[in-house]
């Protein structure tokens, strides 16, 4: 019995050849177009984040500012022995009032840390005066500051979070080429120690609803 024998003509492996060439490079350059797009997105989005943490906290500070002088029109018959409690609380005032008018983002953060940290002290001397642990109003003032003031520090965090994460994509490879690209910066985020700048938010990111009594 004869043997059969098929051949492949070259021209046809050839021709194979480059048909898996094309299909590899498209590939290629379709998993290297859905990367740019997937991290162009992620820009975006994180500045978007970073913008809304930013009106955040300016917001809740707005509604601060408008809390506090109600809070201490209503403690200070009461704490009129209470000296340094209103000395820190009209200060936390004028420290609130000055930081919603600069814009400046550090200045605003750090104006609403101050004031946590008074809050607690505030709580104390509430809860151990009966008059004042039975008015509704201050009762009422003392937790929408908690409120803003947790709300504060949730969104520092947000913000302090977001701009690492975004600064690290701006500088590492490969991600820096698509920022590079599309012109994506370093967000200074929080001022911290060392730093000249820091992000500021404008008047009218600082809006709130007036609160009434």
């Amino acid at each position: 019995m004869k043997e059969i024998c098929y051949t492949v003509p070259v021209t046809s492996l050839k021709e194979r050849g480059h048909m898996n060439a094309v299909t590899i490079l498209i590939i290629l350059v379709v998993g290297v177009g859905l990367y740019l797009v997937s991290i162009y997105n992620f820009f975006q989005t994180a500045l978007t984040r970073i913008k809304a943490s930013i009106q955040e906290i300016g917001n809740q500070l707005k509604r601060q500012a408008d809390l506090i002088p109600n809070l201490e029109a209503s403690v200070k018959g009461y704490l009129s022995h209470e000296k340094s409690i209103l000395t820190m609380l009209a200060d936390a005032r004028k420290s609130v009032n000055a930081a919603s008018e600069s814009g400046n983002i550090d200045k605003q953060s750090k104006a609403a840390s101050m004031l946590g940290d008074l809050l607690p002290k505030l709580s104390v001397i509430v809860e151990s005066n009966p008059e004042l642990k039975g008015s509704e109003t201050v009762s009422n003032l003392m937790e929408e500051l908690r409120d803003t003031s947790d709300k504060v520090m949730y969104a520092r965090r947000t913000l302090i979070d977001l701009s690492a994460d975004y600064n690290v994509k701006v500088v590492t490879f490969p991600s820096n080429f698509v920022a590079n690209m599309f012109g994506f910066k370093e967000q200074p985020g929080l001022k911290v120690e060392g730093m000249d700048s820091a992000t500021s938010v404008t008047a009218a990111e600082t809006k709130s609803p007036k609160i009434s009594l």
